[in-house]
């Protein structure tokens, strides 16, 4: 069992807010106050609808906008809810309008260290490589393959690339984007033949100590429930819980 991070509703979304910015959509549209977002495929975050606030006067009027557009992209709907969606009730509306459930996710959290040091081994770069992103979507679907160096083009400019290198290689590779005193912990992969050997955790010290450089307090991520190992590799270095969120889609 994880353990969970003590943090108010409105830091929760901070966090939140600060995720949908990290990994920006190639094309988004404002709905009400939620954010329609595409990617034309690959990425479900890049191509659902982030849900943190909602100004409308009907609900409903948004979801249909929303697959309106989706459906002019020959795209299916999707929408993100997490803890602190906006209205509280959205998702049982979508349940009942026949949206379908996705996998959980977890979004952890962890203060940075007055300690934090970056390991010998890992490489710090503004812009991704095409060593790097050979890495970075190594475990990708795809979909994902596709689409992904487009959003890595896009990204905000407080960005830093890390890459571990073993015998002058790249083995493994994460990326962290910082909002405010909050640093993310993204695209984290490492070779197949290189897993468990010491890269991803030497990545994760190296993107902490970035962090501590750029005046951060806290570092966040988000994964899937069901990859075990990603968790209980940042459990061990002091993630906790923070909060959940799933996809609604349509069928």
């Amino acid at each position: 069992m994880h353990g969970r991070a003590t943090i108010s509703r409105q830091q929760l979304a901070e966090i939140e807010a600060a995720a949908v910015r990290s990994w920006p959509a190639l094309e988004t549209a404002d709905l009400d106050g939620w954010l329609w977002r595409y990617a034309s495929g690959g990425s479900q975050r890049a191509n659902s609808v982030a849900t943190l606030s909602f100004a409308g006067t009907s609900v409903e009027r948004a979801i249909c906008e929303a697959e309106v557009r989706y459906r002019a992209k020959g795209a299916v709907c999707r929408f993100t809810i997490a803890g602190v969606t906006a209205p509280g009730d959205l998702d049982q509306r979508l349940a009942a309008l026949g949206y379908e459930r996705g996998q959980d996710h977890l979004t952890m959290l962890r203060e940075v260290r007055a300690t934090a040091t970056i390991p010998a081994s890992v490489e710090l770069i503004q812009d991704a490589t095409p060593e790097w992103i050979e890495v970075y979507l190594c475990g990708l679907n795809d979909d994902r393959k596709v689409v992904a160096p487009s959003i890595l083009a896009g990204l905000p400019a407080r960005r830093t690339f890390f890459a571990y290198r073993r015998q002058g290689r790249i083995v493994s590779s994460g990326l962290s984007i910082v909002d405010g005193q909050l640093a993310s912990v993204q695209c984290m992969a490492t070779l197949p033949e290189a897993r468990r050997q010491g890269g991803a955790l030497a990545i994760l010290s190296a993107i902490e100590a970035r962090a501590l450089h750029d005046g951060c307090t806290h570092l966040y991520l988000q994964a899937e429930v069901a990859n075990a190992a990603a968790l209980a590799l940042y459990a061990g270095f002091g993630f906790r819980v923070a909060g959940r969120y799933h996809l609604r889609t349509k069928p």
